[in-house]
């Protein structure tokens, strides 16, 4: 169907269409489109405006092209969540309706380096539990965990690997609730990391030092995430 009635600049138009056939079902995930030549005349526009239109929705992760195989609809990532918002793994997973689950692969109680007790506000040297895990969800491993609890914290080390949320095992164990957290948001290349998560796309990685209700830090983790399973927004409003 030509779109040439609308008066904004063509290549929005193309990507408005494209993304409200997305969104009908008219083009389903993994879907390859048709041709450049096929779609720019259903479009009712050159090539040169489609191409544009179709390298921005690439940019958007909307479409994925193959060089030289065609262009397709992306699958959308299972889990979505706004940055703003604290979830636990477990609770992400959960709430795509998907099961969560956990291998533990260290589970060990070691000296804090300058950097990790500086961070989690104890002395140099001092014990803390350092726990790596991978989240699985319906059997997919999702995300590779690293987390540092101060050692001082826990009286019994067993809960901190009994699988369910670690957020739900502190305010168990150590009766103190995580209430925020400082997050940085990085690009991460690991082949160890990639290879425990069975993927060679790229990761996601969330460095952040959870706070308790007074302030206190509670836990030190960086979980690296497949990027082609999730998805992280931020609303952003302006001052």
């Amino acid at each position: 169907m030509s779109i040439k009635l609308d008066h904004r600049l063509l290549y929005l138009r193309v990507i408005e269409k494209i993304k409200q056939d997305i969104d009908a079902g008219v083009y389903r995930e993994g879907e390859k489109l048709p041709s450049e030549f096929e779609l720019s005349k259903q479009l009712g526009v050159s090539r040169a405006t489609l191409r544009e239109a179709l390298r921005i929705l690439e940019d958007e992760k909307f479409v994925v092209r193959k060089h030289g195989v065609g262009t397709f609809i992306s699958s959308k990532p299972p889990f979505t969540s706004g940055i703003e918002e604290l979830f636990s793994v477990t609770d992400m997973i959960t709430r795509a309706k998907m099961t969560p689950g956990t291998k533990v692969l260290v589970a060990e109680k070691v000296l804090a380096t300058e950097r990790e007790a500086e961070r989690l506000k104890i002395e140099p040297n001092s014990p803390i539990y350092r726990i790596v895990r991978i989240r699985y969800a319906d059997d997919t491993p999702v995300v590779y965990c690293v987390d540092k609890v101060p050692a001082h914290l826990v009286s019994n080390p067993e809960a901190l690997t009994e699988g369910k949320s670690l957020f739900d095992s502190l305010e168990q164990e150590v009766g103190r609730r995580v209430a925020y957290a400082i997050t940085h948001i990085e690009p991460s290349v690991s082949a160890e990391i990639s290879s425990q998560l069975q993927t060679d796309q790229p990761l996601l990685a969330l460095k952040q030092l959870h706070y308790d209700e007074s302030d206190l830090p509670l836990l030190d983790s960086a979980n690296f995430f497949r990027a082609d399973r999730f998805d992280f927004h931020v609303v952003r409003k302006r001052v």
